[in-house]
């Protein structure tokens, strides 16, 4: 969220943040709502002090036996102009803090103004596209033919977008996230949570996902207001929510596993195909709370822990800084990795690092006490560590041979217990 006292004394740097994100919000609307509720506040603590010093003066009055009709006539109209401006200010602030939950995070200053992912920046490269001998099959093929999904029946249990994996396909994804978990938590200095897969409606406003994102996501209509949850993000970052951390406990570095419900997943054709777009899939998630002079630095380390990720796996893949209109409405700087997938020919987004700087705190109420004692917002990170259908697609991919198997890497042997998946 940001900050309110912007549509007082910054207003036009809010209209920037719109501009560069390509976003619509009605800021004339925001800026009148939040002078009005200044003024009724302003008004509202005259008339109480008014009345304060009258009650006095009755008081002393009445000792004294004089008549005070009048000023307790005129107190009683001061009480109903305070009932008045109490209902006016009831109104106003939800819907002034409706239109501030709506206004995007800015850009940092060094994000590349753009109208979408055509103008993203390509920062790195690594790895060499593997040369094949043979035309190389799309992970589908490669799928059915080692019997590592059932598409088929998947889409019967629970309809299109949904994954069924089955003997060393199941085998292959838990190995995924064992291993990308053993190396935040023993390699990286992250704190493992197994956060739960549902998640209340301050959670989604806390992380941003709430108002913008509601058709997207899946809701459970039962009268509960709970939500699936998109990514393991939303209830990590909302496990301060409402706290004051110690500014000594700072940076914190959390990781987890869920699984992550999304409606939307695409129009129909080739995009969709196999494990491209789908409803449901598991990944691994990384969270830091921050000290604000540090949080650049920390996205820079946060980056180098999914690039080892990508590295590991021996995928070779393509770092992109994100413009102005392609960043997610709370990130003010955001790097993608896609790892290349040869089957498809294509770079496939595979994790997504950003920094969040104070937007996701103030919509949580994130805060920590710094050395000099001084309460202020945290800043909040995450990264994908990673993704899993997409990493198995490059996996898969990059990895076949002409025979139809798949040569496992060598960093996820010891999870697998299998040096080549071959077909049944």
């Amino acid at each position: 969220m940001i900050d309110p006292k912007l549509f007082r004394d910054n207003p036009d740097f809010l209209r920037e943040a719109c501009r560069l994100k390509n976003w619509s919000a009605d800021l004339d609307r925001g800026v009148a709502l939040d002078a009005r509720r200044r003024a009724i506040i302003a008004e509202t603590e005259t008339l109480q002090a008014t009345r304060n010093a009258v009650s006095q003066e009755i008081a002393g009055l009445k000792k004294a036996g004089a008549d005070v009709a009048a000023k307790t006539d005129a107190m009683r109209a001061v009480g109903a102009q305070i009932k008045t401006l109490a209902d006016e200010l009831a109104t106003v602030e939800p819907e002034l803090r409706e239109l501030t939950l709506g206004i995007p995070n800015h850009p940092a200053p060094d994000v590349p103004e753009g109208k979408g992912e055509e103008d993203n920046v390509t920062l790195d490269t690594w790895g060499e596209k593997r040369q094949f001998n043979f035309q190389p099959k799309p992970h589908w093929e490669l799928c059915e033919k080692l019997g590592l999904v059932d598409f088929k029946r998947g889409t019967k249990i629970s309809g299109s977008g949904f994954i069924l994996y089955r003997g060393l396909g199941a085998r292959l994804e838990r190995a995924l996230f064992n291993f990308f978990l053993d190396l935040h938590t023993r390699e990286h200095g992250y704190t493992e949570w197994f956060p739960p897969f549902v998640v209340n409606r301050d959670s989604m406003i806390g992380t941003g996902q709430l108002p913008k994102m509601a058709n997207d996501m899946y809701h459970c209509d039962k009268g509960d207001d709970l939500y699936l949850i998109p990514t393991a993000e939303v209830p990590i970052t909302n496990i301060h929510r409402d706290e004051i951390l110690r500014g000594a406990d700072l940076p914190l570095y959390y990781t987890a596993y869920s699984a992550c419900f999304r409606r939307e997943a695409g129009a129909a054709g080739k995009d969709t195909r196999g494990l491209l777009r789908v409803h449901e899939f598991n990944k691994v998630e990384m969270v830091k709370f921050v000290a604000p002079e540090t949080s650049y630095d920390e996205l820079e380390k946060l980056r180098a822990n999914a690039e080892t990720c990508l590295r590991r796996l021996e995928l070779p893949y393509r770092v992109l800084k994100l413009c102005s209109a392609d960043l997610s409405f709370s990130a003010a700087k955001c790097y993608d990795f896609e790892a290349f997938a040869p089957g498809v020919d294509k770079y496939l987004e595979v994790s997504s690092c950003s920094n969040f700087e104070d937007f996701q705190a103030r919509r949580a109420n994130i805060r920590f006490k710094d050395a000099e004692g001084k309460t202020r917002f945290v800043h909040t990170l995450n990264s994908s560590g990673l993704a899993l259908p997409r990493t198995m697609i490059a996996i898969l991919e990059n990895n076949q041979q002409e025979d139809g198997s798949v040569v496992v890497p060598e960093a996820l042997r010891k999870y697998m217990g299998v040096e080549v998946m071959k077909p049944n």
